[in-house]
């Protein structure tokens, strides 16, 4: 057991030391109030105003609000939506600060270097692609469109433009004709995929290897513009950083037009297909993957390391998108059956943590329910309040759960089997799919409620679960105090 522990520490110590883990944690981190006021965004424009999907279904008079529904879908595009920006500029920062720069200049460093890799310029010289799904939309050749119709195909498309040429109304033809022999010229826009849950992955990466590359620019005095003694600090800062700043947005864009020019992808397009899909595919979507990760996250526990913290970097990189993903699609359509991941960073908090690492609210019901021991009980007693808010280092290191050869059995295997039978009963339906980032430290019932888009069904699995984990630590919780009235 010392040497396993001695293992475990020394994999902990270079976790906790690696610049870029710590950068990518610390960012997620550090966006978590976005995330929230996102969701809070979605939860009021599809759950409690929304007349289709949500409370105004059965109380019609909560709609009186929907005036403000803007609002909120404007918080949600500028949280959610947003993602990519925001991470990419907190993970750039951090990594600025590990190199020793200093203040906030590196963060807007970070978005441009983002910025001059992502497509914004638009050439709408031959509509005849999007023709086809106007076409479905509108029927047959004499059916009536309105501009409004056509313009919501072009937006569809990924595109905005301008064209009002046409009538109130107009035949198909009409719009088939004038779309694809009209050169409609260019336009400037950002793809919101580009923004969200898609570029998540190009953000972290031209975040890092960006803001690497400049802090090594950084380093090479020869690079430095000199001023003056006299010149003030700031000014005499901002002509030091130029070069550098240049020529890492030189070198940065060039890697983006060598992409587009040579592969034929935009850097985020290359990225998404060939690095986040396929680790959504291999890990994210693959609950055996899921399991591998919790084993090694309380393994960390049972010696004493934080082990959400020693793989957060990797976990919230690969399953935050996926949430992201799904609120994007409840936000839409109100309809979380629609969302396309089963497995997100919500679902493995709402099956696998809550009551904490290793569902110990489980192991203080069992406690409870059979336990004799005074010590234990006390113990328990004490972790109750912190434990209904998923935080139980009061059990982890009181009880102890450290090193402790009996209990430490179910404390490494309730969590996967809490997040198998997430995993089954959202598979089936009987769980509607986690839709909303609920705060962390939400309490378990509460959280599924609010995570699965207000419905009822979430908060009766969180139950299942909490029973499952609670029958899983009884046994173990037995022959531990049996073993302690032997000694």
């Amino acid at each position: 057991m010392d040497a396993f522990a001695d293992v475990m520490g020394r994999v902990g110590a270079w976790c906790g030391q690696n610049k870029y883990l710590t950068a990518i944690k610390n960012a997620f981190q550090d966006y978590m109030p976005a995330t929230i006021s996102g969701a809070v965004a979605v939860l009021w424009t599809s759950v409690l105003v929304n007349e289709s999907t949500g409370l105004g279904v059965f109380f019609s008079p909560i709609m009186v609000l929907s005036p403000i529904n803007s609002i909120f879908s404007a918080i949600n595009t500028a949280t959610i939506g947003c993602i990519a920006v925001g991470v990419c500029m907190l993970v750039g920062e951090n990594i600025a600060l590990a190199n020793g720069e200093q203040g906030s200049y590196p963060a807007v460093l970070a978005f441009m270097m983002w910025f001059v890799v992502t497509p914004y310029s638009w050439g709408i010289a031959d509509m005849a692609a999007y023709t086809p799904a106007v076409e479905g939309t509108m029927g047959a050749e004499t059916t009536t469109v309105t501009i409004g119709q056509l313009l919501e195909q072009v937006l569809n498309s990924g595109f905005v433009a301008e064209y009002n040429t046409f009538d109130s109304a107009t035949t198909y033809s009409d719009v088939t004709t004038a779309f694809t022999t009209a050169d409609l010229g260019t336009f400037s826009a950002i793809q919101t995929s580009y923004m969200g849950a898609t570029g998540l992955f190009t953000g972290l990466i031209v975040g890092i290897l960006g803001m690497e590359l400049y802090c090594a620019l950084r380093k090479v005095d020869a690079l430095k513009i000199k001023m003056p003694d006299q010149v003030p600090p700031g000014v005499a800062k901002a002509f030091e950083v130029t070069i550098p700043t240049c020529l890492a947005l030189i070198i940065v864009g060039a890697v983006g037009w060598c992409s587009t020019t040579f592969l034929g992808l935009d850097l985020n397009s290359l990225i998404s297909t060939y690095v986040q899909e396929p680790l959504k595919q291999v890990i994210g979507g693959n609950i055996f993957a899921v399991v591998v990760l919790y084993i090694i996250i309380m393994l960390f526990w049972m010696v004493g390391i934080h082990g959400n913290n020693m793989v957060s970097a990797v976990k919230e990189s690969i399953f935050t998108p996926m949430i992201v993903e799904n609120m994007s699609v409840f936000s839409a359509t109100g309809d979380a059956s629609q969302a396309p991941n089963v497995l997100n960073i919500t679902m493995m908090q709402m099956f696998a943590e809550w009551g904490g690492s290793g569902v110990t609210l489980g192991l203080i019901i069992a406690i409870f329910i059979f336990g004799k021991k005074e010590d234990t009980r006390t113990i328990a007693t004490l972790s109750v309040v912190p434990g209904m808010f998923n935080i139980n280092e009061t059990m982890t290191f009181g009880i102890p759960l450290v090193l402790n050869p009996i209990l430490d059995i179910p404390f490494i295997f309730a969590c996967c089997a809490t997040i198998v039978l997430g995993y089954f009963l959202t598979s089936i339906g009987f769980c509607p799919k986690c839709v909303v980032q609920a705060p962390w430290t939400t309490p378990p019932i509460i959280f599924g409620f609010l995570a699965t888009g207000g419905n009822i069904m979430g908060s009766v699995s969180q139950l299942l679960s909490i029973a499952l984990s609670t029958l899983i630590y009884t046994p173990f919780l037995l022959i531990y105090e049996r073993q302690g009235d032997n000694n």
